[in-house]
């Protein structure tokens, strides 16, 4: 009996928890803590921090990564196989609507300028030692994509997924505190004020229609391993333009999204391993994931001034900050700020222009690192 007693202390979680699972359930608090009471992302910071709790307990206690027949181990597989992210952006593309930037086709330079941020961040990780796959998965973190850093650092085989995409995760959710610091900083009141008009030019449907299928066709041709996150994407908004495929809009923007935001998420806490979530290189990642974010935002701004320069139609510099994927996020807090200057002044449709060129632009950058290093 007592033999017995010993025998199942000893196949207990207690009997095998570490000190850097301890930590982890304490990071997984922090998580939960602000997706609940700072309502930080808390559709992707919940089933993460969860994720967390349930990758911690030890393993060997609960048989849940055994290839062939633990529960994680299945649901990683979409991760693993880079099937979850392309799936989002399917939903992202059927809630989009690219009629912003259709309407402002010069706005795609903004969203263009803000990838400044993921490829000199790529070129600072290198120089700091990190290979040239984790290098690349870190720069994404710049274009405030959750879903394309988790594409290229799982198809890159990164050790450090999770810490990329919980940092990606986390500075989206950080967007309205970290990016009016930067985009006060960069512009004067003069520009902040700047009135872009309260309409834009009206887009046919024909062109809404046509937009995902030229887009589809040309982007793929220049960068074909970008084909699988824009061609979902583009998919999804050729459901939406269409206006014959309500329940295909419904079931990707809606039921298959969150379905696979909840199986993405809770993998990526999976991977939060403590003895590589706690490593000093983690604490890099984290570092750079913010210079990253701040050279995208940065980047957009100062080439919206450059525009300025000679263009005879000036545009609000703020909206340059939106040129980070984070839609529409980023295309409110530069709302937001030109009302702190001026209550009057409307740039929030100027503004979603570059924040759905960045969606785009984000997902190119991570193309053309895939055909470089796979």
């Amino acid at each position: 009996m007592i033999e017995a007693l010993a025998n199942f202390a000893a196949s207990t979680g207690f009997a095998l928890i570490t000190w850097e699972n301890l930590v982890m359930f304490v990071i997984a608090g922090v998580l939960t803590y602000l997706a609940i009471a700072k309502n930080a992302e808390p559709l992707l910071l919940i089933p993460i921090s969860f994720g967390i709790i349930m990758a911690n307990i030890p393993p060997q206690a609960t048989g849940l990564f055994e290839p062939g027949s633990g529960l994680l181990w299945f649901i990683m597989q979409g991760l693993e196989l880079g099937i979850y992210p392309p799936l989002i952006f399917l939903g992202i593309g059927a809630v989009t609507d690219f009629s912003f930037l259709l309407a402002n086709p010069k706005t795609l330079f903004l969203g263009a300028a803000a990838q400044v941020g993921i490829f000199s961040t790529f070129i600072v990780a290198k120089l700091m030692g990190f290979s040239l796959a984790d290098a690349a998965s870190i720069g994404i973190i710049g274009g405030a994509d959750g879903p394309t850093a988790v594409y290229v650092s799982s198809l890159l085989d990164s050790p450090y997924l999770a810490v990329i995409a919980i940092a990606a995760y986390s500075y989206i959710a950080l967007i309205p505190v970290l990016q009016p610091p930067v985009m006060k900083l960069l512009t004067t009141k003069e520009e902040r004020r700047i009135k872009m008009g309260m309409q834009l030019r009206k887009v046919s449907r024909k062109e809404r229609i046509v937009f995902p299928i030229i887009s589809t066709i040309l982007i793929s041709l220049i960068v074909p391993r970008a084909l699988p996150l824009i061609g979902m994407m583009m998919l999804g908004n050729f459901f939406r333009e269409s206006g014959v495929t309500k329940r295909l809009v419904e079931a990707s923007g809606k039921y298959i999204s969150d379905t696979v935001i909840i199986l993405l998420c809770v993998s990526i806490g999976a991977k939060a391993d403590g003895s590589v979530f706690l490593s000093p290189q983690s604490l890099m990642i984290i570092g750079l994931g913010a210079v990253a974010f701040t050279v995208a935002t940065a980047s957009g701004i100062l080439f919206a001034k450059l525009m300025n320069l000679f263009s005879k139609n000036k545009v609000n510099p703020l909206i340059g900050a939106a040129g980070v994927s984070a839609v529409p996020t980023a295309a409110r807090v530069s709302q937001r700020i030109a009302q702190e200057e001026d209550p009057s002044n409307y740039i929030l449709m100027h503004a979603m222009g570059p924040n759905v060129a960045g969606v785009i632009g984000s997902a190119i950058a991570a193309g053309v690192f895939l055909s470089v290093l796979l």
